[in-house]
């Protein structure tokens, strides 16, 4: 062999002598014989002085230090030569490595222990190339030169070589030559060594011909290789492999020892062959060995899991073993996967009367098997032993627990879990008050007070351990306390998560300022979102839109405007519901040309409307009185054909979206209230005709507006039709039938109507009761009404302003102003606060009455609870409201005519009352209140004229004209009445010339 070749051949079995160790390992393998030094345990020293030999000695003209296979090879390394000068030179350049592994810690030792398993001794190298090169088959040259290593035959040398040999045949024939060794004999990890090179594939068995090899030689060593080959396969689930060297095994004459039978039990019971085990067991025990304790626990439990508990007792009286904590846990474990919590539990009380103590496994089984199965009763009063006993669970099953009874809705019982979880020595931590809190607030359903309260314990907790929520939790917690209506807390647990390390996102802030919109708390969501930007949080086109869309439907267009622009500045593109949330806002505004621009610039962005924007553009004309256009833009999305109007918001590319039925139900809405029920119920006859089904909102819309018209009949009709299709009616579909019906006074048809809800299921809420209150005081049935109220409050239903509103008017109007006024001071004391309407109700029944300075006590207590500082908040203080009772109120004309808040109504009523009631100092005093005030921005001509005409009849002449001054530089306008109350007013002081001047003035006036 040429030495090229030879040192290729070195090379590579130093290189395969590091490959990872494939062998398995038993659990305790046979230590080292103390005589003889392990063949990976050498020193450092001797460590660095071969890998510096190897590095040496590979010069290419220079083969000195290397085994030449096919020459005369000495026995051991005394003959190798000094090394010479380079060599010294390259061992001080390692120094630095050598000393560094020298001076390590315990860490570098074991990094070096771990290095040196994974390598092989030299001497099995050699043997191994040995082995390879000389191709005789095992044969005498092969042999003479393995003689040198009889001496120092072990375990790790043999499995060192079979490793590195990698061959069946070469294998089999070095496992055999080292067993005829004296002083040498194979172990376990020798027989593991010899599986692996006699298997290449786990899933085939020993070939056939080197068992018979084996055989040959030692009958004793093939039947120690088969049971452990047969325990092997066993081990990795192969159980039919396992039967066939079981096969194998008996036709050679052998029988399997008791570590194979407890193995082939043990593969049977995991692969859910109870009968196979059962066979083995028989065999097991005829040849006359038992089960170890782990196969009968294993046993056990596969018979109690089928819910054979009695023959698992049975096998345990005949194994005559005496149960142990151990074996119970099986049976209980077993038990509990049947489903058998009643047997669980009766073998626990066994476990402890025969002296057996149940251990924290035992409990834990018992409890996650009950968790499992939804027996959270049951977990109560296993977790109450268990801890009585001195077992306590782990972390995780408290998480599990806590996160079970959130689920099942116990959140007091959960909550409690915290102090047992700190009485076991366990700190909740940020996995369980997650739980916690996301299991109370991630309902959609919002939780009562009480639970709340547990979350917000819970919060407490956490923040004071200096724990945070997580993004959702965070998200869903303030959700919860905007519902409950605490907004201000809701905004600070954003900031106490921010003080702990927790940035909060876009979405996050996004959330609570939906959850603050959808409350009306608009003025919040607005304070919110400026904290927002000054923390550095950019909003997204998503908070945006959440912010322009609420503020729209809150009547404050100019602040959603500005909040639009501010959107284009920052680079912030508004999307579709951007832009229909402000155009819807404008056209029901009646500003349509800003709705056409914001159109046209949403076009012109390649912004394409959807259907919801047609929508909008439909409801929004239709709000704003033009349902002409709207029916346009309906027909336009059918492909009605060109209609010049409406082209601006079709676009040049003449695309359409076909109207759903939302659409439909804001166009028969719209046309119902501009009193165009014809043209809507053609429109529900062209909806079946398209295909689009109604639904409950169109019919019900239709229904009002047949009512409103006074066409109880063809209401009927569309009620008729409806039921027919489907849908039940609903509150709002009774509410139109009764208000019609209180109208035309058929109060026989309402308690018919009243029974008819009932008969559906479908209770009067507020709303109807309110409305049944309102129609029985217009009917001058006012003690009925009354009644009907304290009815409604004793059924649950509770009153609402509306509702106080309505029967306190009823009793002014009945001239019962003491009983009105003792209601609306009881209004307070049952949790409704009166407001603008209520207020003004009542001040218009005391004037009347002549209860002035009642009246004035409720202008000034209205001033200090409830005064409206802008037209959308008054909006929304009329919104619910009958509007046949605004109007009769004048409400809806003086906010149409002067666009300010109609509060001087209430002044001019009580300086007209006090005028006439000859009060005119207080009348004085009211006038020059609401004159300071920056509400009185013109002249009120009717409360100048009250003034002036009272003044002049009490001989106040100057005053008079004092004020007659003060409305014309305010811009007033006077009424010839004025004239001539003033000229009175003069003659009655004897003024005689100054009145002829005025009248003469009047005179060519009027010419």
């Amino acid at each position: 062999m040429s030495k090229g070749r030879l040192r290729i051949d070195v090379s590579l079995s130093i290189a395969h002598s590091f490959r990872p160790n494939r062998l398995f390992v038993p659990t305790q393998p046979p230590l080292p014989s103390s005589s003889q030094p392990h063949p990976f345990k050498f020193s450092r020293q001797n460590f660095f002085q071969d890998f510096n030999r190897l590095i040496t000695t590979s010069t290419p003209d220079n083969l000195e230090g290397f085994l030449d296979l096919g020459l005369n090879i000495p026995a051991n390394e005394s003959s190798l030569p000094e090394n010479s000068r380079v060599e010294s030179d390259l061992a001080e350049e390692f120094n630095f490595l050598r000393d560094s592994l020298l001076d390590s810690g315990a860490e570098c030792r074991s990094s070096e222990d771990k290095f040196e398993s994974g390598t092989h001794s030299n001497d099995a190298l050699l043997i191994s190339n040995a082995i390879k090169i000389c191709n005789d088959s095992f044969g005498d040259k092969t042999q003479k030169f393995l003689r040198q290593f009889r001496q120092k035959l072990n375990e790790s040398l043999v499995v060192d070589v079979l490793k590195l040999v990698q061959n069946a045949e070469l294998g089999v024939k070095f496992f055999i030559w080292a067993g005829r060794q004296i002083g040498y004999s194979h172990s376990i990890p020798v027989f593991n060594a010899l599986l692996d090179v006699l298997i290449c594939d786990k899933n085939e068995g020993v070939p056939e011909h080197l068992l018979r090899e084996i055989k040959d030689d030692d009958m004793e060593v093939l039947r120690k290789l088969l049971n452990l080959f047969i325990r092997k396969c066993c081990r990795n689930g192969l159980w039919n492999l396992a039967l066939e060297e079981l096969g194998k095994l008996k036709d050679f004459g052998f029988k399997p020892s008791r570590a194979t039978y407890n193995a082939l039990i043990q593969v049977f019971l995991k692969a859910d062959k109870l009968d196979a085990a059962y066979l083995v067991h028989r065999e097991m025990s005829d040849s006359g060995f038992r089960m170890d304790c782990h196969s009968l626990g294993c046993f056990v439990h596969s018979l109690c899991r089928e819910g054979r508990w009695r023959e698992a007792l049975d096998l345990i009286e005949k194994e005559e073993i005496v149960p142990d904590t151990v074996i119970y846990t099986q049976i209980i474990s077993g038990l509990c996967e049947a489903s058998l919590f009643e047997e669980a539990m009766d073998f626990l009380n066994r476990m402890r009367s025969n002296s057996c103590i149940p251990n924290v496994v035992t409990y834990e089984i018992l409890l996650c098997a009950c968790l499992n199965k939804r027996k959270l009763g049951r977990c109560k009063r296993i977790l109450s032993m268990m801890i009585t006993e001195g077992c306590f669970p782990s972390p995780k099953i408290f998480n599990s627990l806590v996160h079970s009874y959130c689920k099942a809705g116990d959140y007091s019982y959960a909550y409690k879990l915290f102090n047992k979880m700190v009485n076991c020595g366990f700190q909740p931590g940020y996995v369980v008050y997650n739980i916690l809190i996301g299991g109370i607030c991630g309902n959609e359903e919002l939780p009562g007070n009480g639970v709340l309260e547990l979350a917000e314990n819970a919060y407490n907790e956490m923040l004071n351990a200096g724990i945070v929520l997580n993004k959702i939790n965070l998200s869903n917690f303030a959700r919860c306390l905007c519902g409950a209506g605490k907004f201000e807390k809701a905004c600070n647990v954003i900031r106490e998560m921010m003080s702990k390390g927790f940035i909060p996102d876009c979405h996050t802030y996004s959330k609570v300022i939906t959850y603050l919109c959808n409350a009306s708390k608009v003025e919040n969501a607005f304070l919110l979102f400026d904290e927002m930007k000054r923390n550095g949080i950019v909003p997204d086109v998503y908070t945006y839109t959440i912010l322009i869309d609420n503020f729209c439907k809150a009547g404050l267009i100019q602040q959603a405007r500005n909040w639009f622009d501010d959107m284009l500045r920052d680079g912030c593109t508004p999307n579709v519901v951007t832009y229909t949330a402000l155009i819807h806002a404008y056209l029901k505004a009646r500003k349509v040309s800003n709705a056409n621009e914001l159109f046209e610039m949403m076009l012109s962005e390649g912004c394409s409307p959807t259907v919801v924007t047609y929508t909008a553009l439909v409801d929004g004309l239709c709000k704003a009185g033009d349902t002409q256009k709207a029916c346009q833009i309906y027909g336009r999305m059918r492909g009605s054909g060109e209609i010049s109007d409406v082209d601006i918001y079709f676009g040049t590319d003449g695309n359409s979206q076909e109207p759903n039925v939302v659409t439909y139900g804001a166009l028969v809405d719209g046309l119902c209230k501009a009193n165009k029920v014809g043209e809507a119920r053609e429109l529900l006859a062209a909806m079946s005709v398209e295909g689009c089904e109604p639904n409950h909102i169109v019919y019900d819309a239709l229904i009002d507006g047949f009512c409103k018209e006074g066409k109880l009949d063809q209401a009927e009709e569309v009620f008729a039709k409806m039921s027919e299709h489907g849908y039940n009616p609903t509150v709002y579909t009774y509410s139109s039938l009764i208000d019609r019906l209180f109208k035309d006074k058929r109060l026989d048809l309402v308690l018919k109507i009243l029974s008819k809800m009932l008969e559906n299921s479908c209770p009067p809420n507020v709303i109807i009761y309110t409305q049944m209150i309102d129609g029985l005081c217009k009917s001058g049935k006012v003690d009925e009404a009354y009644k009907l109220m304290l009815m409604m409050e004793g059924k649950g239903c509770h009153p609402n302003v509306i509702t106080y509103t309505a029967m306190i008017d009823g009793f002014g109007k009945a001239g019962k102003v003491e009983k009105s006024l003792e209601l609306l001071g009881q209004m307070g004391a049952r949790g409704c606060a009166p407001n603008y309407v209520t207020y003004r109700v009542s001040i218009n029944h005391c004037c009347a009455a002549g209860l002035l300075d009642e009246a004035h006590q409720l202008l000034e207590e209205m001033k200090q609870t409830y005064w409206p500082t802008h037209m959308a908040s008054y909006r929304k203080v009329i919104d619910g409201f009958n509007r046949d009772f605004i109007i009769s109120l004048g409400l809806l004309d003086e906010m149409s005519k002067n666009g300010s808040l109609p509060v001087i109504p209430v002044y001019r009523i009580l300086i007209d009352s006090f005028c006439k009631a000859g009060r005119l100092e207080v009348a004085l005093e009211l006038h020059r209140e609401i004159s300071s005030s920056s509400l009185f921005l013109s002249a009120d001509r009717n409360m100048y004229s009250s003034l002036i005409e009272s003044l002049s009849l009490s001989c106040k002449v100057d005053k008079a004209f004092e004020l007659y001054a003060d409305m014309i530089k305010k811009g007033g306008v006077p009424d010839l009445s004025d004239f001539f109350h003033l000229i009175k007013g003069l003659i009655r002081v004897n003024r005689w010339n100054e009145a002829l001047q005025l009248s003469d003035s009047l005179c060519n006036m009027v010419s």
